[in-house]
């Protein structure tokens, strides 16, 4: 395994590899998202991390873009291309995929996507 040195990194992009979004084509987004990344030079100002389930089965594949707190839905190796070029690239979120963007008081989800469930309280919030 390697530890990457991430001074000078700007971005970090959460590509969701759980079980839905693997189903929905996972690892064909993240060799894309990654391979236009290089293409354009963004490598290392943007750092990318496979993970497991980031909770939006429905929105599969999720794809976060921090520290924007933008969240893509239904992402696809060639929508990946679009995001990598327009968001990454080119500080424009591409807004008819986001589900959610960051808000005055958390995330607020976008009209049209599918809420969810309400997360429980932990019991030191009530």
């Amino acid at each position: 395994m390697t530890t990457w040195n991430l001074n000078g990194t700007h971005r970090l992009v959460l590509l969701c590899n759980g079980d839905s979004c693997s189903d929905r084509g996972g690892d064909a987004v993240t060799v894309t998202l990654r391979r236009e990344i290089a293409a354009l030079g963004l490598d290392p100002a943007v750092h990318t991390a496979r993970t497991r389930c980031l909770g939006r089965c429905d929105d599969g594949c999720t794809v976060v873009v921090q520290p924007d707190n933008v969240w893509y839905r239904n992402v696809t190796p060639d929508f990946a291309r679009r995001l990598v070029q327009e968001h990454l690239h080119g500080d424009a979120p591409v807004l008819e995929q986001v589900s959610f963007l960051p808000g005055t008081s958390g995330l607020r989800q976008v009209s049209g996507v599918y809420p969810g469930v309400a997360k429980p309280q932990r019991e030191t919030e009530r």
